[in-house]
């Protein structure tokens, strides 16, 4: 099965690079935005090093190989997608477009590409859900009041999401001083729509630095250990996805307790500043499961060779967070579509001109020791 998303043609308006993506929606978004989106923790030598460590792995191309087809499709959970590229859950979307989630949910329908929704969007899961007919997962916080979370997991099995998504990586809020700076705030008007009715729908109010990590600090549960898998796997009813794993040791965990898949990140550098890149975590990781589930990774990754490199080291699927956003901020639903066209795209040439005719047949022999 071939993609259907075709590269860019030289005279696209749309700019052409990841960084030319960035640069024109950071013309376009208010400071608080742009850095809430781009910051990480502390120094953010791991938002930097994410991209970079994908940079260290070089390949060995074949030649002589007809690569006149090429086939980008995978097959994850018993979803079949066209390409490997998935959305990643990222909070917040109408801070970056009127339309926010929806833009998002309608661009990955065109793509045929599997949308993570944030359990923390300003739009509902229901109306997430009935925007899109692509696969669709809901990535989950535990709160203190645990109900709440279940409940917004029975909501999403209900309209049809095909797998829960839980973040362990979040005990507590990261060192964001960027948000702590701009006093980062939901503007009046947005809200945290999946939790209308609940107190969780906004910050606190009396918070004096980043809302955010106020409403982290008062409402997600830091006691989180590895029961709360088990717990959501007997009782979610869909497949229970573990983000946020960086370990041969908690691979292995998250086996034990019934994930059906793990995701190499380490929060796009936003939690702890100085964990390692996933680039660097994912062998280790892919290692640990020894095969038993799928491992999908995120971070740093903007280029087509990015997402050969990650499935070279064991990795089924790649997440994109910011360059996705970078679009929406840009274009919309068009935006979406264009970062997800263009780097498909990249995907279907770096396999080309690495002699590579399916994705699938990309391992470790690819990769330049």
């Amino acid at each position: 099965m071939e993609t259907t998303c075709i590269m860019s043609p030289r005279h696209d308006p749309f700019p052409l690079t990841p960084e030319a993506w960035e640069a024109a929606a950071r013309e376009r978004l208010g400071r608080d935005v742009y850095d809430y989106y781009a910051g990480g923790a502390g120094d953010e030598v791991t938002v930097r090093a994410n991209r970079t460590a994908w940079a260290e792995l070089f390949l060995r191309p074949r030649v002589l190989v007809d690569v006149s087809e090429v086939d980008t499709s995978v097959t994850l959970l018993d979803a079949q997608l066209p390409h490997p590229v998935i959305l990643a859950p990222t909070a917040f979307q109408r801070l970056a477009h009127a339309d926010g989630e929806l833009a998002t949910a309608r661009a990955a329908s065109a793509s045929g590409t599997l949308l993570v929704a944030s359990s923390l969007s300003t739009t509902p899961i229901e109306e997430i859900a009935a925007t899109t007919n692509s696969p669709l997962w809901l990535q989950l916080y535990v709160f203190r009041d645990r109900e709440l979370s279940l409940d917004l997991v029975q909501r999403a099995r209900a309209v049809g999401c095909q797998a829960v998504c839980l973040t362990v990586s979040v005990p507590v809020q990261g060192n964001r001083e960027r948000d702590a700076r701009n006093r980062f705030r939901l503007p009046k008007g947005l809200e945290m729509a999946n939790f209308r009715g609940h107190e969780q729908v906004s910050f606190p109010g009396e918070a004096e630095a980043s809302g955010l990590e106020s409403f982290i600090d008062k409402h997600l549960d830091p006691r989180l250990d590895w029961s709360a898998v088990g717990w959501l796997v007997r009782t979610a009813g869909i497949p229970v996805v573990v983000k946020g794993v960086l370990t041969r040791e908690d691979a292995r965990l998250a086996v034990e307790h019934g994930a059906a898949a793990v995701i190499v990140s380490n929060h796009g550098g936003r939690q702890l500043d100085g964990a390692v890149p996933t680039a660097r975590a994912l062998r280790e990781v892919t290692d640990g499961v020894e095969g038993s589930v799928p491992v999908l990774v995120d971070g740093g990754i903007r280029r087509g060779i990015d997402v050969v490199r990650a499935v070279a080291l064991g990795a089924s699927a790649v997440l994109i967070g910011r360059p996705y956003l970078w679009g929406l901020a840009v274009s919309g639903q068009a935006g979406v579509e264009h970062v997800l066209g263009q780097l498909v795209g990249d995907v279907r040439r770096a396999l080309a001109l690495t002699g590579r005719t399916r994705l699938r047949d990309v391992d470790s022999r690819i990769l330049a020791r």
